[in-house]
């Protein structure tokens, strides 16, 4: 995650988002991401770019014997320590870029709207299938490129201040897209579906789910969430190193 998730307008303002206050029960994404989990009882799991370690405490929940979770934010880490502490879990402060992906480590690495930070993403998922055991799950959650080519992110506005339209340009140029999110500019980066799904199997995943993420019936009658249906803004990876 960007530095910009220390500064204190940022995070006062992240810490009163649904998601923040409610944990996975909040996340319109959970609804998918959940299912695409596989079982973890007595597995090591590495979370990248862990937040709060909602998704920590989960795999901790379901049994794993060991979980890292790793971010750029030391406040993000004091809050993961705070609601989400565990003896099994180490929360550690280090970028998804500068960790060392010791080989054949773990049986899942996941990461939940993270990866849209990086720039060479084609050389984390090389780490991330190096780190992997014969047999293990890379499962990620990153915004989807039809968001992260939105223009400034946003919708084009009618008269009345409602939504007309979700504009797309420059999609077929990968790289930084400066955006502001919760009062504060940050950069984000483009990855076309190509780039993401290609770069996979380029390495030697298989693919075993992709789904573009859409609020659960329950949610959808919350202010803003119908224009959620309306173009994709998470897409959800489930890739697998085969056992040789």
């Amino acid at each position: 995650m960007p530095n910009e998730y220390d500064n204190e307008t940022f995070f006062a303002q992240y810490a009163q988002m649904d998601r923040s206050k409610g944990g996975l029960a909040a996340a319109g994404e959970w609804h998918q991401l959940q299912p695409l989990f596989p079982p973890v009882e007595g597995r090591a799991v590495l979370d990248l770019g862990c937040g709060y370690g909602w998704h920590c405490q989960y795999a901790a929940g379901q049994g794993a014997a060991r979980v890292l979770g790793i971010d750029l934010s030391e406040k993000m880490l004091a809050e993961a320590a705070r609601r989400n502490p565990d003896e099994r879990i180490e929360y550690r402060h280090c970028g998804i870029e500068t960790y060392e992906y010791p080989e054949n480590a773990w049986d899942l690495v996941l990461s939940n709207l993270a990866l849209h930070y990086i720039e060479d993403l084609d050389s984390i998922f090389q780490k991330v299938w190096r780190t992997l055991r014969p047999g293990g799950i890379f499962l990620f959650n990153i915004e989807h490129p039809v968001f992260t080519a939105g223009v400034g992110q946003d919708w084009v506005y009618g008269a009345d201040g409602a939504p007309k339209y979700w504009p797309v340009d420059d999609y077929y140029r990968p790289g930084a897209r400066q955006t502001h999110f919760l009062g504060c500019a940050v950069t984000k980066q483009h990855h076309t579906l190509t780039q993401l799904l290609m770069g996979l199997l380029r390495c030697g995943f298989a693919l075993t789910a992709v789904e573009e993420a859409e609020p659960p019936e329950e949610m959808r009658m919350l202010p803003g969430m119908q224009d959620e249906l309306r173009r994709p803004m998470m897409l959800l990876v489930r890739a697998e190193k085969e056992t040789k």
